[in-house]
């Protein structure tokens, strides 16, 4: 259990790849579980295989309470061992296509579509699913579906989270910034290219203008380490931002380190 959060805080711990766990108000969540040692390989098809470069920061998550799955189908974004953690939780949210395939508890929503969380504080938090697309336009049939998630917390200081998921900068991130105006905005960066030439997550300049298109939040990176289809690293990130004079909204976690997010 985490300690006493005040309303205007709250605790990430990057765990690597897409992994996050967040505290909030009690409840302790982990977003698309990749748990599997370094080394553990996928085979994609019978030409590509993906390889985990480097294993999660810690084996012992804890106490987990609830697994936001942006999709199923990828294993860099649900292995073995997350698995396996996802099952035991027995509460997800995900897409309609993955909770049909993965039954046990998970909770397909579409995009826009919500539910209330009661959390151990007395607060309640209000998670709704966002659009994605997982690549260009014409890929969709080929990645499946994928969702984001955007997080709101009510209270004295109310504070609201946005974890896009899989996807490219789209139309669907710019109706998210018309509906949400998220304090944090975590992006699944990475720029991984697994089949083809092109990315099927954000790449820098993605990640610029979403940085702009949300341009009260902080910008922290996930899915940009740990996987051998990932071509872009947090400093690819750091430099990029810092060009722009942007340097002080890119917030890069040290993996496996508790942070604590403050909210104005």
């Amino acid at each position: 259990m985490t300690e006493n959060l005040n309303e205007s805080q709250l605790t990430a711990i990057y765990i690597g790849g897409p992994t996050l766990v967040l505290e909030i108000g009690g409840l302790r969540i982990i977003t698309d579980p990749t748990l599997d040692p370094e080394g553990t390989s996928f085979k994609i098809d019978n030409k590509l295989t993906i390889s985990k470069l480097s294993g999660p920061a810690t084996n012992d998550v804890g106490v987990i309470d609830l697994v936001l799955l942006s999709h199923d189908q990828h294993s860099d974004n649900l292995d073995h061992a997350g698995r396996e953690l996802m099952f035991k939780v027995g509460h997800t949210i995900t897409t309609p296509a993955a909770a049909q395939r993965l039954k046990n508890g998970a909770l397909g929503l579409s995009p826009w579509e919500n539910v209330e969380i009661d959390l151990p504080d007395g607060r309640q938090m209000t998670a709704t699913t966002t659009p994605a697309r997982h690549g260009p336009s014409g890929t969709d049939e080929m990645q499946g579906d994928v969702t984001g998630f955007v997080l709101q917390v009510n209270g004295s200081k109310e504070f609201s989270l946005y974890i896009t998921g899989d996807t490219v900068f789209y139309e669907g991130v710019l109706e998210v910034a018309k509906r949400f105006d998220p304090d944090y905005v975590f992006i699944f960066a990475g720029a991984a290219k697994p089949k083809g030439p092109f990315n099927v997550t954000m790449d820098t300049n993605d990640a610029i203008d979403t940085a702009f298109c949300f341009p009260r939040a902080r910008i922290i990176p996930l899915h940009h380490e740990g996987w051998s289809h990932y071509t872009e690293g947090a400093e690819v990130l750091a430099t990029a931002f810092s060009v722009l004079d942007i340097g002080s909204r890119l917030m890069i976690l040290e993996k496996g380190q508790p942070t604590r997010l403050k909210f104005s």
